[in-house]
């Protein structure tokens, strides 16, 4: 901790973590449609009206913990150890970070990637930690269309202009990749968290559960699709 800050600045951040500790845990108790200051509050022992002073709504507490989960998150999937740049093995070791993050904080998961939440609506801070974990997998693409082991697909079908248009705003992110892959790129990332929220809702009992060797299998199609060349086994460049 900074040697300069003050006892009451340490005492704020303290009450802080605290407050979002607990809130965390209602979260994951009772779903955030009925997380309340009030609640938070009564299980810390403290009057109502001084959590105001840290949160002045339920609806900025629920912001600071979607911004905390979204930066988690992007961070699991910044820091994977494994897999070289751009390639099959480094995607599918950022797939499994981000698995792994969801089983350990389903709470936090849900906030982020389950039901919306009545009444709730996110401002544009939340954008921005949203987009970190997002980013990791466009950053596995470029290093991938770099090193000319990205293949294009040569089948997709045909765009309209207006959905074209709409990939223009992603190719702020990743210029350089054609519109077809990032249509491919938004399909997985879609993809991936629908496989993860199924596998935390109990979808897949009585089917492919447990899930790993499905999760597994299902990442390295991922990877085929996306076109990331050492998937098929090594051999296969992007021409020219």
């Amino acid at each position: 901790m900074n040697a300069s800050q003050t006892a009451r600045e340490r005492a704020r951040i303290e009450l802080t973590r605290e407050i979002k500790e607990e809130a965390r845990r209602q979260l994951a108790a009772d779903g955030a449609d009925r997380l309340s200051l009030r609640g938070v509050a009564r299980e810390l022992g403290l009057v109502s009206s001084a959590l105001y002073r840290y949160f002045p709504s339920r609806d900025d507490l629920l912001t600071a913990l979607i911004i905390d989960a979204y930066n988690a998150i992007g961070e699991a999937a910044e820091t994977v150890p494994d897999g070289p740049a751009g390639s099959a093995q480094r995607w599918r070791a950022v797939c499994r970070a981000i698995r792994r993050w969801a089983r350990e904080h389903s709470g936090e998961y849900a906030l982020i990637y389950g039901s919306a939440i009545p009444g709730y609506q996110a401002p544009p801070e939340t954008i921005a930690p949203a987009g970190r974990g997002a980013f990791v997998l466009f950053a596995v693409l470029r290093d991938a269309w770099a090193a000319g082991r990205l293949v294009v697909p040569a089948d997709a079908p045909a765009m309209s202009s207006r959905l074209s248009g709409q990939f223009g705003q992603l190719s702020v992110v990743a210029p350089e990749l054609p519109d077809a892959v990032l249509a491919r790129a938004v399909i997985v990332w879609t993809q991936l968290f629908g496989m993860i929220s199924f596998e935390l809702t109990g979808q897949f009992v009585g089917t492919v559960d447990p899930t790993d060797e499905f999760f597994e299998h299902a990442t390295a199609e991922m990877a085929a699709f996306l076109g990331l060349a050492d998937s098929f086994g090594g051999g296969r460049t992007v021409p020219g």
